[in-house]
């Protein structure tokens, strides 16, 4: 199940400078530089049967698209530590009027990337 979406989610992730990909969590997690969370894809997150991509959001997004689209966007419940807080999370197996918008998907990632890359990946990326 979602191997397909996990292919398209490395693909842009992997894409990105400085970014690098291991399991966290038991989830397929993108890294930048190792160190700071890029995205996570979930794939059946604690039972819950659906496919999912959580990303640091940019302050007001998530509460925005969520409120937007609900059958879409949801806040992910933060950790603990405080790890997700302010993350926006996409379901990536919908189908129908809500089918996965790839180039929305794509934005969204580079979003999350600029809200948590250091200074001079980010230059990197601007110059593309």
């Amino acid at each position: 199940m979602g191997e397909r979406e996990y292919g398209r989610v490395r693909q842009i992730a992997l894409a990105l400078p400085g970014v690098n990909e291991r399991l966290s969590h038991s989830a397929r997690c993108f890294f930048i530089q190792d160190r700071r969370p890029l995205c996570y894809y979930h794939d059946d997150h604690r039972g819950d049967g659906r496919i999912s991509l959580w990303c640091p959001a940019p302050p007001g997004v998530a509460d925005e698209l969520v409120g937007a689209e609900p059958e879409r966007f949801f806040e992910p419940t933060p950790s603990a530590s405080g790890t997700f807080s302010g993350w926006l999370g996409v379901f990536l197996d919908t189908s129908g009027p809500h089918k996965v918008d790839w180039a929305e998907i794509t934005a969204m990632i580079k979003d999350a990337y600029r809200e948590v890359a250091p200074k001079k990946l980010i230059a990197q990326l601007d110059d593309k």
